[in-house]
């Protein structure tokens, strides 16, 4: 059964103002940050609301694996508004923009991505997901 919570959070993060070509980057709101997750024992980086952000092993150098709508029904893309910066509280986010003409959220080159089935801050129930490369929940290094 699919849910589509993940494309309500976009909307809603959206709709919440997401900084904009010309904000300020002081001034935009964080939507990357850092959490330690009780079930991986890491500290990964997690969304606006705390849900766990994951990575596809296969996306790397610009390529993008995750674009039709079954890939999507289960994976969120993190998007901001064209022209905007992400303001975080790690290091190397950037963007990049996705087949579809949205801009996706970086971490060291990888896009970032929601899985659907994470309800709540801390679940991770996207890790070691396997399809056409394996996902896992983002670990940040050199903070």
């Amino acid at each position: 059964m699919r849910t589509y919570l993940p494309r309500r959070l976009v909307a809603t993060a959206a709709i919440a103002g997401l900084s904009g070509a010309t904000a300020d980057a002081a001034s935009a709101p964080i939507i990357v940050k850092t959490a330690r997750n009780a079930k991986l024992h890491h500290t990964v980086l997690v969304n606006r609301e705390g849900r766990t952000l994951y990575a596809l092993s296969a996306e790397r150098r610009g390529r993008f694996i995750c674009t039709d709508r079954e890939c999507l029904g289960f994976w969120t893309p993190l998007t901001v508004r064209r022209g905007a910066r992400p303001r975080e509280t790690v290091r190397s986010p950037a963007t990049i923009r996705r087949p579809d003409g949205k801009t996706q959220v970086t971490y060291r080159g990888r896009p970032l991505y929601s899985f659907y089935a994470d309800s709540r801050k801390g679940d991770a129930n996207g890790e070691g997901f396997e399809d056409v490369g394996t996902w896992h929940a983002v670990v940040p290094s050199g903070r």
